[in-house]
């Protein structure tokens, strides 16, 4: 899998990248290659923003620059048709939220271009004519989308082969299909007992089809919380 990233800020995925399981899945043949708006903005004194039509605070992101910045770096003549061939994903606050299934779909693709946002997000003309798609990750406000992107990655990435090192380890854990789409049981470690506080007695019997039955009630029963 490839996934590009066009952002202000590419020194922020260092970090991420450091990170154990994303190591393992660019060790096993995962890519992910980081755009500057700036190297490529027609503009002078690499200028990205500006201020909206009709007033307001703040500045937006302008369709000029990211129109560039997508030509440059797939050598498009015409960056509107690449969202024919590939998801190019615009992260904003009022997409659709991101969900499990959503995350296996991204997961499966080859190619995904995530595209950060920043100050006031994107003028309009880029979500509706450059990017094949919105998306969010909450309701919520972020200062830009790099946070977001490595949201979006980190969730993706998980579902990669190798890249939790266990082949087992994403199949059955919050919202996976092993679960019905419901959270994870709760988890209990040593010690058994500590200030009066017993792990149940079921996850300590060795039984392995009671635990079983125990971990899938209680998965259920947080289910019916939300």
């Amino acid at each position: 899998m490839k996934i590009d990233i066009f952002t202000l800020f590419p020194s922020w995925f260092e970090w991420f990248e450091r990170q154990r399981h994303v190591r393992n899945a660019i060790e096993r043949g995962l890519r992910m290659e980081y755009v500057d708006f700036r190297a490529h903005t027609p503009l002078s004194g690499g200028q990205v923003d500006d201020t909206p039509f009709g007033g307001g605070a703040g500045m937006v992101l302008r369709v000029d620059v990211v129109d560039a910045a997508l030509r440059a770096h797939y050598h498009a003549d015409d960056p509107v048709e690449l969202r024919t061939r590939r998801r190019i994903v615009a992260l904003v606050a009022g997409g659709p939220v991101l969900e499990e299934r959503l995350v296996a779909e991204l997961a499966a693709e080859r190619e995904l271009t995530l595209l950060c946002g920043r100050y006031e997000g994107f003028d309009q003309r880029v979500v509706e004519h450059l990017a094949s798609e919105t998306l969010s990750i909450g309701r919520y406000v972020l200062a830009g989308g790099e946070l977001a992107a490595m949201v979006v990655c980190d969730a993706l990435i998980r579902k990669l082969p190798g890249a939790l090192g266990h082949a087992d380890s994403p199949r059955e854990e919050s919202f996976s299909e092993l679960l019905g789409g419901a959270p994870e049981y709760p988890h209990y470690t040593r010690p058994a007992e500590y200030r009066g506080w017993r792990v149940p007695e079921v996850l300590l019997s060795g039984h392995h089809e009671r635990i079983r039955e125990w971990r899938l009630q209680r998965s259920g029963e947080l289910r019916e919380r939300q």
